[in-house]
């Protein structure tokens, strides 16, 4: 799901329109708590400072959206949650008008995805969860993909390994609950390898190598008495 909007941009920051503050030190210039209509239609209540909507506010856009939040010299900065026409909605941190940092997107269709953001797009350590199946993904995100190491976890399995653009890619092994591991390797097709391995789409075809048995994980303090004995 995408969760790029051209919806988040409230209407031009030097057109106050029709502000009615509590507090008014210059005619110009509006400070304190005040309710403002936009020559657009759109609707701004909160704090003010020089005239620019700064601190908490709750602007509403003529198209539905609606942000409540934090505001620094017009921007949203801070903590601030955002509910979009759709009905999906970002809930976290902001940074000059852009999610970024750390924050919880829900998509229309009930997907989530909690975690690192870095300008407007998924960056970072986060976790994408499918709603219809209970599928999720675990792991970096770059520029908005899965990108580098990562985790796919289904119902009683998942998949380990590393990720290229959304796709696994490279080594990796498959992890199944009734106690055991399949290592192998996602082939790009353009990589020489027998027909059978190409996947029917065009993408990484999954090689096996072997299964093995799920390694134990011994604890440090029992390693330790297993060395000097």
């Amino acid at each position: 799901m995408s969760d790029e909007s051209s919806e988040e941009f409230e209407d031009d920051h030097n057109k106050l329109g029709s502000v009615q503050t509590e507090i008014r030190l210059l005619p110009w210039l509006s400070h304190g708590f005040g309710k403002a209509l936009l020559p657009n239609g759109d609707i701004y209540q909160g704090m003010y400072e020089n005239g620019q909507r700064h601190g908490s506010g709750t602007y509403r856009f003529r198209n539905g959206a609606r942000y409540v939040g934090d505001y620094v010299q017009n921007k949203k900065h801070g903590q601030g949650t955002f509910y979009y026409p759709d009905g999906s909605k970002y809930e976290g941190t902001w940074v000059e008008d852009q999610r970024e940092g750390y924050g919880v997107y829900t998509y229309p269709n009930g997907d989530t995805y909690d975690g690192e953001w870095l300008q407007h797009m998924r960056h970072g350590q986060g976790t994408y969860l499918y709603k219809d199946t209970g599928a999720k993904y675990k792991g970096t995100w770059e520029n908005g993909n899965m990108n580098s190491s990562g985790q796919y976890i289904y119902a009683n399995h998942r998949y380990e390994g590393n990720f290229v653009k959304n796709c696994p890619q490279g080594l990796g092994k498959y992890v199944f609950d009734i106690g055991c591991e399949q290592h192998g390797e996602y082939l790009k097709p353009d990589q020489d390898q027998p027909e059978e391995t190409i996947a029917s789409d065009g993408g990484p075809k999954w090689s096996p190598e072997c299964i093995t048995s799920l390694s134990p994980v011994v604890p440090p303090a029992k390693e330790n008495e297993e060395e000097q004995q």
